[in-house]
């Protein structure tokens, strides 16, 4: 494992790709825009906090700070299965589906691995996606443990509230798997259904085939990624990964830019000239804070 991350060290240092897509610059938020992404971080926060507390949405600030809303399933053990849980927020008439994340250290040497594999997406869960399009088999068996269930879920939330959006939320491994569960829901919910998906220090879940498809199919996403947190650098692109639109990176507290493209490789503020290797990058970042929030399984108060 170790030489395996010093090679992957070594290509984030020199082997940076060309950006795909066409940019027209950074576009700094505004402090509104900054502030209504509040909702969605507590939701990845409260992911952190067990199937016994968000069942009763009894999960300490997380669960305060959105008052009212209404868990109809919640399951995973924080091991084997990552917690996650769906349920209906009132004030937005949408349903919600979060994701767990991991510990970071162990999750970003794992993510440094030049063996990591990809696989196609499973055409039961994702059907009509070309074999073309890659994914961390990772990321994709872990998404592949809840995802009926999850449909099902949102499905019955939907028949029963009328809601029309779907939000998927998730931080660190939860991120990617709320990316993976955008797709899924997209492809498995009626035209109708709007799909919405907000994510926090999401590492590259797929190829550039996959983030094309993304693009295409998830348009309302945004991965918000924290100073020099180096979680959302890997796996490498070296490695055959790429990230989809959306990102938006905090530069420091109060200040965040929304970076054009995929994987914004050319403008200073983004992430991947921020942190352009591993050994430049702050873990602690990954936690936090998001705008005064942190997300964490420690952060469960």
């Amino acid at each position: 494992m170790a030489s395996a991350i010093w090679v992957s060290l070594l290509a984030l240092r020199v082997g940076a790709l060309p950006a795909r897509q066409a940019r027209a610059g950074v576009t700094l938020l505004t402090s509104s825009e900054l502030s209504a992404l509040a909702p969605y971080t507590e939701f990845a926060r409260a992911a952190y906090c067990g199937s016994d507390k968000v069942t009763n949405w009894e999960c300490g600030e997380a669960c305060n700070a959105i008052p009212g809303f209404q868990t109809a399933l919640a399951g995973g053990d924080g091991n084997g299965v990552q917690y996650y849980f769906v349920g209906y927020w009132p004030s937005q008439n949408a349903v919600v589906v979060a994701h767990q994340g991991t510990d970071p250290t162990q999750f970003l040497s794992d993510l440094t691995d030049v063996d990591i594999a990809q696989t196609t997406l499973d055409s039961t869960l994702f059907p009509g996606v070309s074999s073309d399009v890659l994914v961390h088999e990772g990321f994709a068996n872990e998404h592949a443990k809840t995802a009926s269930n999850i449909l099902a879920a949102t499905k019955k939330l939907l028949s029963q509230t009328g809601a029309t959006t779907v939000i998927n939320v998730g931080h660190s491994l939860g991120g990617a798997l709320a990316e993976l569960d955008s797709l899924f829901l997209t492809l498995n919910l009626p035209s109708s259904i709007h799909i919405k998906a907000v994510t926090y220090g999401t590492p590259r879940v797929g190829n550039p085939a996959f983030a094309s498809l993304f693009d295409a199919k998830v348009p309302d996403f945004k991965r918000v990624n924290n100073e020099a947190d180096p979680v959302p650098i890997v796996p490498g692109r070296f490695l055959g990964f790429q990230h989809p639109h959306g990102e938006v990176h905090i530069v420091q507290p109060g200040e965040a830019v929304s970076c054009p493209g995929d994987d914004d490789a050319t403008d200073a503020q983004c992430t991947i000239s921020t942190v352009p290797n591993i050994l430049e990058g702050n873990i602690l970042n990954h936690l936090g804070p998001y705008e005064g929030i942190y997300i964490g399984s420690i952060f469960c108060t």
